[in-house]
């Protein structure tokens, strides 16, 4: 079992000592490196591949020399992530089952988790169903109340993996569990009439364009359908007409080419006018500010928010929409 998770995440001790428990060989590089990784993968025959986030992944599966390399020890592979880049991930290992899940420190990684048995369209739209002994909620983060399956509200919930609370911050504690036992997630999910989830976004990541509500990850899920995008993230900008306009950071495939112009336009008229990112900033490859294997958002809205009061620019350029075939 490989994994690049740092051990001291969450997911990197879970799955080192769920390899323990197993009586498998854990394999782990010590320090992520994507052109060492095809190697490893091959000379210690691995066969669950635990990659989790793209940051990790990607950069593994677009290497130039992959096809020289035989993966085919590989059975699974666990990976999260929007649908279209989950199709993407899966179509270069089709041998492979992969899997996804709905995450976090807080549930001790796992919350839920796909099974093997589920449906190709199941394993690629929702994170699976709750783990043994986990139960869940989708409540209304402003009334508390329970909602019907397909209906994104706040994630809540308690077992014999939820965590106690947090390090030395009993206030912050008290916040997020009720008098009942639930913990407040802070996550947007969806549940569809089975159980199983599917991450939508943050609350925090939720922006408020205009008075409409868009999620990030909308957003992300559409741009990733560019030739040109390898990664990205969608931060709010802060706007003086419409408070907040999403800002998309932008990482190209290598060798690939795109303008802001051409990144916005893609948009235009095949989404919401409102979902459409009014800025466009490009990252090289190794400058994410990230936190562990995640990108750390509120860097990058810090960076935004800092660029446009340096430039003196206090509302974003409006957007004519024009139905594209």
């Amino acid at each position: 079992m490989w994994t690049a998770i740092p051990l001291f995440h969450g997911g990197g001790i879970s799955f080192a000592l769920s390899t323990l428990s197993g009586g498998a060989t854990f394999v782990h590089p010590g320090f992520f490196d994507q052109s060492t990784t095809l190697e490893l993968l091959t000379e210690e025959r691995v066969t669950v591949a635990l990659a989790a986030f793209e940051t990790i992944w990607i950069p593994v599966l677009h290497r130039p020399d992959f096809h020289d390399f035989d993966l085919s020890r590989i059975r699974l592979v666990m990976a999260v992530g929007v649908p279209e880049r989950l199709r993407h991930m899966a179509n270069r290992l089709p041998n492979a089952v992969q899997v996804s899940c709905v995450a976090m420190t807080e549930s001790s990684a796992f919350l839920t988790l796909n099974e093997l048995t589920d449906s190709l369209d199941k394993r690629m739209t929702t994170g699976g169903r709750p783990m043994p002994g986990m139960t869940c909620r989708v409540v209304d983060p402003e009334t508390g109340l329970d909602l019907p399956p397909l209906t994104p509200g706040e994630l809540l919930f308690r077992g014999p993996n939820t965590f106690d609370g947090y390090f030395c911050d009993p206030e912050l504690t008290a916040r997020v569990f009720d008098d009942d036992g639930w913990f407040h997630s802070g996550d947007v999910v969806v549940a569809d009439e089975e159980g199983r989830l599917t991450f939508v976004s943050r609350l925090k990541d939720m922006l408020k364009v205009g008075g409409e509500n868009v999620a990030a990850a909308e957003v992300e899920g559409y741009l990733l359908g560019h030739d040109a995008i390898e990664i990205l993230a969608v931060v709010a900008a802060p706007d003086a007409y419409y408070v907040e306009v999403p800002a998309a950071f932008v990482q190209l495939k290598p060798g690939a080419a795109a303008s802001e112009e051409e990144i916005i336009d893609f948009c235009v008229g095949r989404i919401a006018t409102y979902r459409v990112p009014r800025y466009v900033r490009f990252v090289r490859p190794g400058d994410w500010p990230m936190s562990g294997t995640k990108v750390k958002k509120v860097v990058l809205r810090e960076r935004i928010a800092e660029e446009l009061k340096d430039r003196g620019i206090t509302a974003a350029p409006k957007i004519v929409s024009t139905p594209k075939g």
